[in-house]
């Protein structure tokens, strides 16, 4: 299973733990309400016991369905829309799942009336449309940025071992000033859209988009395994190769990065009261810009500190081939870099 898929699990996990929790809330605030206005119950043979059954039965079947077409389909299919384009789709399935479930409910002959149906659906209404906001926000800030935010994982700034890959789209000047201002954004657009995929997969954290430019993370221990870390940069070297037909009937040139990948310890917290946002600070982000920029000096396409090599396992994957001790700009101390080819792409 890879990454994508077990993020999109987790986050139907949680629809579903919610949801459960709201349908047990709400025939439990109805039996409250009844009882502390002495009415009678809506349905003949009324009890709070098979209230509660039903409706988490049906906030169960509403997530199992509901909460699977918005992460598996309107989250990928319409990721790059508004929020308000989702609304249509999301509006859609939310009538689509209510019908299933009173359909459910008339099958199994469970009593209801017209007043709780319609009630139900002004909540579940609510609902889903402040799901799908929440799943919205998340992947705006990135995976797990927003649930570290809420609980203020990062409130206190605590110190991190991180592992960084600055990617630089090559030749970039002049496919900007070829494509014009509009179609280069919708260039990057779509450049940022295909390699979100492959840096996913190995475990990476989409940190910043800076111009042309894409900062990914890793926890340390996620980054050195399997050599995950390096081998993101190929993985979207290959997927762009799949899809340079698609990029030279659209743009008529066909994208490719260079790459700096080092590791050291940051320092992670929040910054910003309007913008919220979590950053990392430390030398260990300016070294990797540097070695980055190495790449067109050394006319290579991905170039890796010797610290962040001696904690790898490249052997049988990757060729190394030193550079030396390199003084970087702006460093007063020499560092060894490395550079790697993938022996699968050779």
């Amino acid at each position: 299973m890879n990454r994508r898929t077990t993020y999109q699990l987790q986050q139907l996990a949680i629809i579903t733990v919610v949801w459960l929790i709201i349908g047990f809330l709400i025939p439990f605030y109805d039996h409250l309400a009844l009882s502390t206005m002495n009415a009678v119950p809506p349905v003949p043979k009324y009890t709070l016991p098979e209230a509660i059954l039903i409706n988490m039965g049906a906030a169960l079947t509403g997530a199992l369905l509901g909460g699977s077409f918005l992460v598996f389909f309107v989250n990928v299919r319409f990721r790059d829309k508004s929020y308000g384009y989702t609304i249509l789709a999301v509006a859609l399935c939310f009538l689509l799942v209510i019908v299933i479930v009173n359909l459910l409910l008339r099958l199994f002959s469970i009593p209801s009336d017209p007043y709780r149906i319609m009630k139900n659906c002004m909540v579940w209404g609510i609902v889903v449309t402040v799901t799908q906001l929440f799943l919205q926000i998340n992947n705006k800030f990135g995976q797990g940025v927003f649930w570290n935010i809420l609980r203020g994982k990062y409130n206190t700034p605590r110190e991190e071992q991180r592992i960084f890959m600055f990617l630089d789209l090559n030749a970039s000047t002049t496919i900007a000033e070829r494509l014009g201002d509009k179609k280069y954004h919708a260039f990057l657009k779509d450049i940022f859209t295909d390699i979100t995929n492959p840096i996913l997969d190995n475990k990476g954290e989409i940190y910043q988009y800076v111009g042309d430019e894409v900062i990914v993370a890793w926890k340390y221990d996620e980054g050195i395994q399997n050599s995950k870390c390096v081998q993101c940069f190929f993985d979207i070297k290959w997927q762009l190769q799949q899809l340079h037909h698609k990029y030279m009937r659209q743009y008529e040139v066909a994208p490719s990065f260079k790459a700096g990948i080092h590791c050291g310890k940051v320092v992670a917290g929040e910054v910003g009261i309007i913008k919220r946002d979590i950053t990392y600070s430390g030398d260990v982000l300016n070294t990797t810009s540097r070695i980055q920029n190495m790449c067109k000096e050394f006319n290579e396409e991905v170039i890796v500190s010797g610290d962040l090599v001696a904690s790898l396992r490249l052997a049988g994957n990757f060729v190394t081939q030193s550079l030396g001790s390199i003084k970087l700009k702006g460093k007063q101390k020499e560092m060894l870099l490395i550079a790697l080819k993938s022996m699968a792409m050779d």
